[in-house]
C-alpha cells in the first residue's frame, strides 16, 4: 500500500508520475524537522518524514529554486 501512495500524482498538475520507492531521501544536516527531500529524474520530491506513505510534493528545478529563495528570504515565516 505504501509504495502506491509514494508515487501518487494529482491529475492536471503537469508533474511526472515518479517512482519514489527507491529514492534516496535526505533530511536536513541538523536532523531537525519533519521534511525530507530526494532528487529523482531531474525533479525534487519532498515528503513528511513522519508520514512517508503520504503523497510527496514534486517540484521542477525552477519551482524548487523559487521555494528555497523564498524560504531563505523569510517568505514563509509565520512567527
Amino acid at each position: 500500500m505504501a509504495e502506491s501512495m509514494t508515487s501518487q500524482t494529482l491529475t492536471g498538475w503537469g508533474k511526472p508520475d515518479l517512482d519514489l520507492t527507491r529514492a534516496d531521501w535526505q533530511s536536513s544536516s541538523q536532523g531537525a524537522g519533519d521534511v525530507q527531500i530526494a532528487f529523482v529524474e531531474g525533479f525534487i520530491a519532498m515528503r513528511n518524514s513522519e508520514r512517508p506513505e503520504s503523497p510527496s510534493l514534486i517540484f521542477a528545478p525552477d519551482e524548487w529554486r523559487a521555494f528555497v529563495l523564498g524560504a531563505r528570504g523569510g517568505e514563509f515565516d509565520l512567527t
